[in-house]
């Protein structure tokens, strides 16, 4: 469903000839139905691949398909749901409007979009604020609105920056819930974070970056059969890489 293939990406650091490599040679399968965790420190590179799976940025070298079509193809954002860490919306939206705004800039018709918009505000828990401005929301609930625009179009492929991010306990565990439904449906879920609880509990496969390299894919029961814990697990492949970069 999401294929990588040798990625790499510099960028300038500050007003002098210096590059700063975020990326180097990423490679990555993600298969249909999986719950896919992409577990790093802060800076390693975690958001800038997403940010070339979205197509919001280029890769300097290298390729990157979702469900066949080039990630710079604009077809293929029909079939992806993203959810950034720091989404920033329109604040004068309600979020009714949010949902009816990328509902038609994904192509979804009004009546589906109605449909859509009661059932994923219901499910983040949002309906009844749904009239009130996003100005008016606290971090988490811009963050669960957030969510359900990623799913307005009902997408194949979801990509989830730092969902949690802002979240309290009950909040984690709507997230949490809705992962696994979507899973059940057969979606495929890229999820980053840098949690290790979270890609516990959520996760088929992880995968784990430090300093733009990913340094080690595998089943979460095949990771943890050695008697380490993911979080061993993490803090060794991450003092290989010799810490992260703050990209």
């Amino acid at each position: 469903m999401i294929k990588i293939e040798g990625i790499s990406k510099e960028f300038k650091e500050g007003i002098g000839s210096k590059r700063v490599k975020a990326l180097e040679d990423l490679t990555l399968d993600i298969h249909k139905g999986e719950v896919f965790g992409f577990l790093g420190p802060n800076g390693a590179g975690k958001s800038t691949a997403i940010k070339i799976l979205i197509n919001l940025i280029s890769p300097d070298t290298g390729h990157a398909s979702i469900m066949g079509k080039d990630v710079m193809d604009k077809d293929t954002r029909r079939y992806v749901g993203y959810l950034p860490e720091n989404p920033y919306f329109y604040d004068y939206l309600t979020a009714e409007e949010l949902l009816w705004f990328g509902g038609r800039a994904s192509g979804v018709s009004l009546k589906v979009i109605r449909e859509r918009t009661d059932e994923l505000l219901n499910k983040v828990n949002l309906h009844a604020a749904r009239k009130r401005q996003l100005r008016t929301y606290s971090k988490g609930m811009v963050q669960r609105a957030g969510l359900a625009l990623a799913l307005i179009h009902d997408p194949d492929v979801v990509i989830l920056d730092e969902p949690m991010s802002g979240l309290d306990p009950i909040g984690r565990k709507m997230v949490g819930d809705i992962m696994m439904e979507l899973k059940a449906q057969g979606k495929t879920i890229f999820f980053s974070s840098h949690i290790l609880t979270d890609i516990e509990r959520f996760c088929d496969r992880a995968g784990i970056i430090a300093g733009g390299k990913l340094r080690l894919v595998d089943r979460l029961d095949t990771l943890l059969s050695g008697g380490l814990t993911l979080e061993e697990v993490f803090l060794k492949e991450v003092e290989k890489a010799g810490g992260g970069i703050e990209v």
